[in-house]
């Protein structure tokens, strides 16, 4: 078989480590063909491979990894029901579904990304491994880590929270936010779920997913909710009770305008953090617009996505709560805003909105 070596690198080897990365799959070809592409770039290196979820789960108890390559037909447990395992075990790393049968806007993909995957990739059909594979592959994996290091979850803090994060709201909510990555699909099914009446606010939604995938997740968003759900638009007239979710590929902010209204500006600029879309922006936007009108819920997820932002609404006079540690896939992004003193709660996704709800109207 014959084997198009890519020449493009997608992470920067001179300030990035190589991620390393697992393989799981039942084929040994397609273990070699994957461990060829991956290893002839700089970016990464396949640290392991073997062709079962229980392998893979036994390697993960010694070892740690920054990406798992998973297919979801495997002989025994499927890659599905092994991937929160895997999450669990690993919860510093990311997991991408490798498959054949997994098609963006499928079932099993939504399932797939509702259960913490980070991303879903199309594996080709047996033989088919040509020239536009191997770097489409390496480029989509790249992207997962948006040319920065890999870096472990913020561990939980005993840090007191802040005199700002725990007083009373100043003003009556006006606008909510809500930031969420790895398993953050699951947690907004549940949040969603506890809501029993509308807030009478715009509610604006950063979720890191593929571009590719804001379409499908906006739609499922919608079956959660009796909210209006839409994918933002550049010029949207923020509505109350209206979801707006910010697309894949541009961070969600806002403009006031004219009689005060508020309209949505898309901005295509990556984070420093390496993160599109990025919850800080839109943390900073709403402080800036709203002021002590702007709040802010910080779901699971790896990194410390929503930290600074979480910081600017707080200092604007606003509030966050945040997704307690034994409920979260990875306590990452929740984790970091708790341990900055930035929370004035932690609760189940379950309990928030209903602690919003009350908290928000405290002063109206």
């Amino acid at each position: 078989m014959t084997v198009f070596v890519p020449t493009m690198v997608s992470l920067d080897s001179h300030t990035a480590p190589a991620v390393r990365t697992l393989v799981v799959d039942d084929s040994v070809v397609v273990r070699t063909v994957i461990e060829r592409i991956l290893n002839a770039d700089p970016g990464f290196t396949v640290v392991h491979k073997t062709n079962s979820a229980e392998n893979a789960l036994r390697y993960l108890a010694e070892h740690s990894v920054d990406l798992v390559l998973l297919d979801i037909e495997l002989p025994g447990q499927s890659g599905l029901a092994a991937l929160p395992a895997i999450l669990r075990s690993n919860p510093q790393g990311k997991v991408a579904i490798l498959s054949g049968r997994c098609e963006e806007g499928s079932a099993a993909a939504i399932e797939a990304l509702a259960l913490g995957a980070s991303d879903i990739l199309s594996k080709p059909g047996s033989g088919s491994f040509g020239e536009q594979f191997p770097q489409a592959l390496i480029d989509r994996l790249g992207r997962l880590f948006g040319g920065e290091a890999p870096t472990a979850p913020a561990q939980r803090s005993t840090m007191v929270p802040s005199a700002h994060a725990t007083s009373a709201a100043v003003e009556p909510l006006a606008c909510l936010g809500i930031g969420a990555s790895t398993g953050g699909i699951h947690a907004l099914s549940q949040l969603f779920g506890g809501l029993t009446a509308p807030l009478g606010v715009p509610i604006l939604l950063t979720q890191h997913l593929p571009v590719s995938f804001t379409v499908y997740f906006a739609q499922q968003l919608a079956r959660m909710t009796s909210l209006r759900v839409k994918v933002a638009e550049a010029g949207d007239q923020l509505a109350p009770d209206t979801v707006y979710v910010a697309p894949g590929d541009a961070n969600l902010l806002l403009r006031r305008g004219l009689h005060g209204r508020v309209s949505i500006v898309l901005d295509p600029e990556r984070t420093p953090s390496g993160n599109l879309p990025g919850v800080d922006p839109m943390f900073a936007a709403m402080a800036d617009v709203y002021g002590a009108g702007a709040a802010g819920i910080v779901l699971t997820g790896m990194g410390r996505d929503g930290t600074a932002g979480a910081r600017d609404i707080v200092a604007a006079g606003g509030w966050i709560v945040a997704q307690d540690e034994s409920s979260s896939v990875v306590w990452g992004m929740p984790g970091s805003v708790a341990g900055a003193g930035l929370t004035c709660a932690l609760m189940e996704p379950h309990a928030i909105m209903d602690f919003v709800a009350r908290r928000g109207k405290m002063n109206d």
